[in-house]
């Protein structure tokens, strides 16, 4: 039976490259809506962040989440998202 091939992904905050389940997914759905994805499955363009606050704000100061996901995101919604983000890096569902 043939090896699965690991899925590698690189975090927009701080580049380093590792595995997809080491990453907590930033989604832009289909209806454009910008959320964390808990399941790392849902449609949507996603970027990938390190589960580490530092990468998250790294992401946001260059505003690489804006240019991964081809949207322009305001302060307001890097706020939400910083929420969502620690309470999936500290529930253990990054993925």
């Amino acid at each position: 039976m043939a090896e699965r091939k690991v899925t590698k992904r690189t975090c927009v905050g701080c580049g380093a490259s590792s595995e997809k389940r080491a990453f907590v997914r930033v989604l832009r759905t289909p209806e454009g809506h910008v959320e964390i994805d808990a399941t790392g499955k849902a449609s949507g363009r996603g970027a990938y962040l390190c589960s580490k606050g530092e990468c998250f704000e790294a992401a946001r100061k260059r505003r690489r989440i804006d240019s991964s996901l081809k949207v322009v995101l305001q302060d307001d919604d890097y706020d939400r998202l910083r929420r969502d983000f620690d309470a999936a890096c500290s529930s253990g569902d990054a993925q």
